[in-house]
């Protein structure tokens, strides 16, 4: 497969991180005889910086003309630290994700076993734990109308759902249900709110093309509790947009990291892969930044595509970085040595290229302490 890939490195650690996940689609291109051209373009504060524009129209320009978009980081702590200013590195991606008509964030939440111990929650609780969530990203609260009264004394914000906008939605989750556990539950507020009513009526209709997957409910406030009472029993969840801004963020806490946590946003011609992670600026330019959500969501990007046995393949590279304790420092065990960004993401593409190779010294080579030449 020939697919053009748009690279938005960002700010902060996001050009280093991105690179690595760019060494995982390059070693997988080279396995599976793949072509993969990327196209680098600016957004954020680097791009205000350089054309006084958070989003230049070339960036527009070379994201709609690619296959699909690898995005890492952005923003910017004098921008953080200066709320009078106009323009703001969020503003791109906010004009980004509506240029490119982006309406369903992906954010898949897993427990992995050698992070289990980094996570508040219990063991016996997250063990196992691997979740999807589904979020409506273009309506709800975030979009529609908001007034401030000319006193300062009231302010409202308006939430409405079109029956379009949920239901493409929804075909999403069931189809991907339907390659999992086969469960779908719908997070909302039927009980108060009107629009969840509509949501649960229209996704409820859709079940119906779907047999072989089972609906259930819940209202998001006991989701938000059983999130972290018993992650376990969710595969995929269904929500509106504000709703899952806050599930998502919550569910989180599960992994152990937010350093493994990747997402994508998907519209109706291409489709955005990142970390969830911000651009954690203490951290740039010295190597040490954790690259894996970046190398989760390359592949993610490849399930995209119908590549699954390319995404397998990273995931099962990033589970051994994890099992030879060939990880940051965010994340290392206790006596165990940390690994620079980058000789993660070298670890992580050799292995990729080497896939047969699954003994010690592998670790030992990676982590420079092999005596073989």
């Amino acid at each position: 497969m020939k697919l053009t890939i748009a690279v938005i490195p960002g700010d902060g650690i996001g050009p280093e991180v991105t690179a690595q996940a760019k060494k995982a689609l390059d070693a997988v291109a080279e396995v599976y005889d793949h072509i993969f051209l990327y196209k680098e373009a600016q957004m954020g504060a680097c791009a205000i910086e350089a054309t006084g524009n958070p989003l230049p129209d070339k960036t527009i320009e070379i994201c709609k003309k690619a296959d699909a978009i690898l995005f890492g980081a952005i923003g910017e702590l004098k921008y953080d630290n200066d709320p009078s200013a106009k323009v703001r590195p969020e503003q791109g991606l906010f004009r980004l994700r509506k240029e490119l008509g982006l309406f369903c964030n992906i954010r898949p939440v897993k427990a992995y076993e050698k992070l289990i111990k980094n996570s508040p929650l219990k063991r016996e609780v997250i063990q196992g734990t691997d979740i999807v969530i589904y979020r409506e990203l273009s309506g709800g609260i975030y979009f529609d109308t908001k007034e401030l009264s000319e006193d300062g004394l009231s302010a409202f914000d308006v939430c409405s759902y079109t029956v379009d906008q949920i239901y493409r939605v929804t075909h999403l989750a069931f189809k991907a249900a339907q390659k999992r556990k086969k469960k779908v539950t719908l997070v909302d507020k039927a009980n108060v709110l009107e629009t969840s009513r509509l949501w649960r009526k229209t996704v409820t209709e859709i079940a119906k093309e779907y047999a072989n997957v089972k609906l259930d409910f819940m209202f998001v406030d006991n989701a938000a509790l059983q999130i972290v009472l018993n992650p376990k029993q969710f595969d995929v969840i269904l929500t509106e947009n504000l709703f899952g801004d806050i599930i998502s963020d919550e569910a989180s806490v599960i992994s152990g990291s937010i350093g493994l946590l990747a997402s994508s946003s998907i519209g109706e011609k291409t489709a955005m892969f990142e970390p969830i992670h911000g651009t954690y600026p203490q951290a740039k330019g010295k190597d040490i930044a954790n690259p894996l959500a970046s190398i989760l969501s390359a592949a993610m990007l490849l399930e995209h595509f119908g590549l699954q046995e390319e995404a397998d393949s990273i995931k099962r590279a990033l589970e051994k970085s994890l099992t030879l304790g060939i990880t940051t420092e965010d994340i290392k065990g206790k006596n165990q040595y940390s690994a620079s960004t980058s000789k993660v993401g070298g670890f992580i593409a050799d292995y990729i290229l080497n896939q047969e190779d699954s003994n010690l010294n592998f670790k030992n080579i990676h982590m420079g302490q092999s005596t073989i030449i």
